[in-house]
């Protein structure tokens, strides 16, 4: 079978499970992998007859990706921030809301002028998609990660080594009060960490509940904002004078964890992500 034919065959059969332009998005991009054709060369070659090699990897990504499985773990990777990260199902997708909360801090230490020097902390680091892009993009300065996921921390030191980021991890268990005192003082601590009610596992989608890891994405129905109120804690003593606190939030629960940010004394703001949705705080201490 040629290239266009068997491209054709694979993206309906994902129609049964995606939508149409999802479905093509998704072909092109296992296509693009696979052959190490972009989407315009694949067209070229249209009449290309496919390698066994590359059919029968294309027949087994085919099949997992039936299964719900994401592509991105299908493929182990993902594009975040302008550069391609590995991924398996021991760490969340990067997602495009992840993306805007590193430009804002990108944007701010630009416009702010900062000594390049500073120290950031990012806790529940799982890919290092967040402190290995700021490294990037701010090279000097000095960027800590923690997560309590020893296999969460082997994929952020491998995209670390293959990016040529230098960023110290360290596996902590950020929620236990001994464990994160070690730490050392921060100008920046930046967070995506777990906020998703349990309660609301039963409406998520099955490619995100059977595959991603439960650990980074759920809390407790009684304690939805324990990681807000320990970043809070944490700050108190490990957050240098007029440091910031940049946290990912739930599109529902901005409110509810300014009104923490507040509280402690931060003169805090929401922002909205490109689709109108509270999904960033950012904390200054005062």
């Amino acid at each position: 079978m040629t290239t266009g034919e068997i491209y054709n065959d694979f993206k309906s059969k994902l129609k049964t499970i995606y939508d149409d332009r999802e479905a093509e998005n998704i072909a092109d991009w296992v296509f693009e992998n696979v052959t190490h054709l972009q989407k315009w060369q694949r067209r070229e070659n249209q009449n290309r007859q496919l390698p066994k090699a590359e059919y029968e990897k294309l027949k087994k990504y085919l099949e997992d990706l039936l299964k719900d499985k994401p592509v991105q773990y299908v493929l182990n990777e993902v594009w975040f921030y302008k550069t391609k990260f590995y991924v398996n199902e021991n760490v969340l997708i990067p997602r495009p809301e992840t993306e805007e909360l590193v430009q804002w801090i990108v944007s701010d230490f630009k416009k702010e002028k900062y000594s390049e020097s500073i120290n950031i902390i990012d806790i529940g680091t799982g890919s290092g998609c967040i402190p290995i892009s700021l490294k990037k993009e701010l090279v000097k300065t000095t960027i800590t990660a923690i997560d309590i996921s020893r296999k969460a921390l082997m994929v952020a030191k491998k995209n670390a080594v293959e990016l040529d980021a230098k960023i110290d991890f360290f596996q902590i268990d950020f929620l236990k009060e001994n464990e994160a005192e070690m730490l050392s003082q921060y100008d920046i601590i930046v967070s995506n960490p777990p906020y998703i009610p349990v309660s609301e596992k039963e409406i998520l989608a099955k490619n995100v509940t059977e595959f991603e890891p439960e650990i980074a994405l759920f809390v407790k129905d009684n304690d939805p904002f324990i990681f807000y109120k320990k970043i809070v804690d944490f700050a108190a003593s490990h957050l240098k004078e007029n440091g910031k606190i940049y946290v990912e939030v739930h599109e529902e629960y901005a409110a509810e964890v300014k009104n923490i940010f507040d509280k402690a004394g931060f003169a805090s703001e929401v922002k909205n992500d490109i689709y109108g949705k509270e999904r960033m705080i950012r904390g200054v201490r005062v």
